[in-house]
């Protein structure tokens, strides 16, 4: 299979597709970001053999992987995932571009966390073989899979996702194209009242977080999440759900303060949380 996009995310899908016997090929915009992709990749593979979760060695998952500049090296893939980020105009380029060089019995999918697989399939040639496949963020740590199934997606072809969902350890779920799926339509409100009730003074971030944790048993709180997913992220489908569903998923000014900033959460070091290495402190 084939990633397109070996950032956080697109190294996370390759990891677990690697441990699950795959044969997986990430594709980066230039040498250094494919270079920096196979780092990330390799290290994350020998951390779960370093802790016992993986059967072979490192170097037989190496032996399995690599990493390209070219999308011509997906030609003999049976699956490529984009993982590009969240933009409409750069998943547009990057799934037509991918899909030029598949077989057309080979499956596209898009990693998106809200924006239309319909959208996105009307532009493709073959939206039969096209779905979305949201993984969660740390993938290797995540269980859930969310399959989102367009107008023209192929029955076999869900059928067949939720397969290799299982294949690699986690449970599909299967929703129908909808502003924000359902994982993330139900996550960024409970994110964005958060974010307005730290911003009016209604409690800390802390106390905010552990209602959730603490009350209903969430394994993070709704602040830490957002810190740990990326706010510039929140921000941006937060501003796609406000388009589509109207004003209550329009962002907090100060989600929109924190962005501008620079306060993106843990990759820049500081968000609700300020984060070191080894997590918050």
């Amino acid at each position: 299979m084939g990633i397109l996009g070996g950032g956080r995310m697109g190294a996370g899908i390759a990891h677990a597709f690697l441990l699950a016997g795959a044969r997986v090929t990430v594709v980066e915009r230039d040498a250094e970001a494919a270079a920096a992709a196979s780092e990330r990749v390799l290290e994350s593979v020998a951390a779960s053999v370093a802790r016992g979760t993986a059967d072979r060695d490192a170097s037989a998952y190496a032996a399995r992987f690599a990493t390209s500049t070219d999308v011509g090296d997906f030609a003999g893939c049976g699956l490529v995932v984009e993982a590009v980020p969240e933009d409409l105009g750069l998943k547009i380029d990057a799934l037509t571009r991918v899909e030029a060089v598949l077989a057309p019995t080979a499956a596209l999918a898009s990693n998106t966390s809200s924006i239309s697989i319909d959208e996105l399939a009307a532009l493709l040639e073959r939206p039969g073989r096209f779905l979305g496949m949201h993984f969660f963020n740390p993938v290797p740590a995540s269980t859930l899979v969310e399959l989102v199934r367009g107008e023209a997606s192929d029955p076999a072809l869900v059928d067949d996702a939720r397969d290799w969902v299982r294949a690699i350890g986690k449970t599909p779920i299967v929703v129908a194209d909808a502003p924000g799926f359902a994982s993330s339509r139900l996550g960024v409100a409970l994110g964005l009242e958060a974010i307005r009730m730290l911003e009016s003074g209604v409690a800390s971030a802390e106390d905010i977080d552990a209602a959730m944790t603490l009350g209903y048993k969430h394994p993070v709180g709704p602040l830490k999440l957002t810190d740990l997913v990326g706010l510039d992220v929140r921000l941006g489908i937060a501003e796609y759900l406000a388009s589509t569903l109207g004003e209550r998923f329009e962002p907090p000014a100060m989600l929109r303060r924190m962005v501008a900033e620079g306060r993106l959460g843990r990759k820049s070091g500081e968000g609700f949380y300020r984060w070191d290495v080894e997590g918050t402190r």
